[in-house]
């Protein structure tokens, strides 16, 4: 008994001594059915549903990158008014002083 070996297929292809189990599903497959991602041996079907995973977490970053745009461009545009208005101000005190000052 100690000199049999149970040999596992590939679920995809009966004929085809599997290699590996996928850590997702659980399945084995043979060398053609499996893909490296992440340092891990994924199945097809695996792969698919950790890509499709890894571009809603993407996605939901892509909708709030318009609203974060426009508050940094009206956070800008307010702080280059704001110092246009002070410098302004402290031109027009200085020529007030000026004209106060000339005999």
């Amino acid at each position: 008994m100690a000199g049999l070996a149970l040999h596992q297929r590939c679920w995809n292809h009966e004929s085809r001594e599997a290699v590996c189990r996928c850590p997702r599903c659980g399945r084995c497959f043979c060398r053609e059915c499996v893909t490296e991602h992440h340092a891990r041996l994924l199945c097809a079907a695996c792969l698919k549903a950790a890509a499709q995973s890894a571009q809603v977490e993407h996605a939901a970053w892509r909708r709030m990158l318009p609203a974060g745009m426009l508050l940094a461009g009206l956070f800008l545009s307010w702080a280059f008014f704001y110092g246009a208005g002070e410098a302004l101000l402290e031109i027009n005190a200085r020529l007030e002083q000026a004209s106060w000052q000339s005999p």
